[in-house]
């Protein structure tokens, strides 16, 4: 399955410090792409019709979010194996299947939302998306069949770094700390669209391609059980900063849209780009919000039609590794052209709608019973000793897990009621 790990003998042995950082790249990355296009415009939405209120769902979010990745580090260190591979062995074809069907529902709605973000921020240039998003797809294309782990790794967290400009965004802002808590004291839990808007925010949170890119990566790089704390750390700090990066676009247009104390409701991408022009100006309003929003959606389309093209793989049984050439692995290469490709013309076809990026969301909030179910029943079937998920920790994963399930599914249900 794995190419030569990236650690032979004949190498030159790196320090413990080099060599945690070497590590670095799945768990940074899954999470950079995370905080994706459909991420953003859904943390804007709330902003826009929420205020303040729901960045507390938000911050809630970041111990699950973190517990279930760190799940499935310990999965793909301890076993070597990925996500699907695991399913079909342990519990047959059918739920291997099953939860394959979640990932290309997941992945194909993830990337309609991300090369929305690209028509629109190219729209915001006046470059047409016959334009864009060829350019966009060519690029994604080039970025993974002439890499390697490592390559791949580094040019989509490169990427993904100008998202920090939604902190510059947020800054910008001023807002008012004091009014947080203010508004988080009366939040509305009997409104049916604020239960859906919470629906989506936690589908936005936990993508099932999240579990099958990570643990496919930790797998295919041959991460060993020394690299388990540097892979944690990175987990750790990923889930705190894709969190804190949806928050900063939520505060920012609450601030700008919802300071009149009025709902408002978003058509566009663009839409948000010119609310945030009033905090810091029209020029860098647009430059900050559209570097934030395609960097987001580029590494978001990286990892998750890469996560697309392993959960097949591992279900089907076909070639799959970054380290192959595409002559080596066609169907892993050919499914992650193919998806990239077709999305774009999905999106090319269909127009810029704000509503879409929501709903997304809200379909991985419906998925999240099935994808944490698997993982910890994986983790409790599969791993032993001190890697098995035992005790008090077993207790607040599970709890927490079927917690959120339930506020993600009981959303989705008031806002289709």
């Amino acid at each position: 399955m794995s190419g030569a790990s990236p650690f032979q003998p004949n190498q030159p042995k790196l320090s413990p410090r080099l060599r945690w950082l070497a590590l670095w790249g799945p768990g940074l990355l899954v999470m950079l792409a995370d905080c994706d296009a459909g991420n953003v415009v859904t943390a804007a939405q709330a902003g826009a019709q929420w205020g303040l209120q729901l960045v507390v769902v938000l911050l809630a979010l970041i111990p699950l979010l973190y517990m279930v990745q760190e799940l499935t580090v310990r999965l793909g260190i301890f076993t070597g194996r990925g996500h699907g591979e695991l399913i079909r062995s342990n519990f047959g074809p059918v739920w291997a299947w099953i939860s394959a069907a979640g990932l290309v529902i997941a992945v194909l709605g993830s990337l309609v939302t991300e090369f929305t973000g690209v028509a629109g921020i190219g729209e915001l240039y006046g470059v047409s998306r016959s334009v864009s998003l060829p350019l966009a797809v060519c690029a994604l294309i080039a970025i993974v069949t002439t890499g390697s782990h490592k390559r791949v790794d580094k040019a989509a967290i490169l990427i993904g770094a100008f998202e920090l400009t939604f902190f510059v965004v947020a800054w910008k802002a001023h807002p008012d700390i004091r009014e947080v808590f203010r508004q988080i004291r009366h939040l509305p839990f009997g409104n049916r669209q604020f239960g859906y808007m919470t629906a989506a925010l936690i589908g936005a949170t936990f993508n099932p391609w999240m579990v099958f890119y990570q643990q496919a990566a930790v797998a295919d790089k041959e991460l060993t059980a020394r690299d388990y704390s540097a892979a944690r750390a990175e987990t750790a700090l990923g889930a705190v900063l894709t969190q804190l990066l949806t928050a900063a676009v939520l505060v920012a247009v609450a601030t700008t849209l919802a300071g009149d104390g009025k709902p408002h409701a978003l058509e566009s991408v663009g839409e948000i780009s010119h609310a945030l022009a009033t905090v810091v100006g029209p020029e860098a309003g647009r430059i900050l919000f559209s570097a934030g929003v395609l960097g987001a959606s580029m590494v978001a389309a990286i990892v998750c039609s890469l996560a697309l093209a392993w959960g097949l793989g591992e279900v089907a049984g076909y070639n799959r590794s970054l380290e192959a050439r595409p002559s080596g692995a066609p169907w892993f290469y050919g499914v992650y052209v193919a998806s990239v490709a077709g999305s774009a013309y999905l999106v090319w076809l269909a127009p810029d709608l704000i509503w879409l990026n929501v709903a997304a969301q809200v379909v991985n909030a419906l998925m999240l019973p099935l994808v944490a179910g698997l993982l910890i029943a994986l983790g409790m079937r599969v791993l032993s000793g001190p890697q098995r998920p035992r005790g008090l920790y077993l207790w607040l994963v599970s709890g927490t897990a079927v917690l959120v399930s339930v506020a993600g599914l009981v959303g989705a249900a008031m806002g289709l009621v």
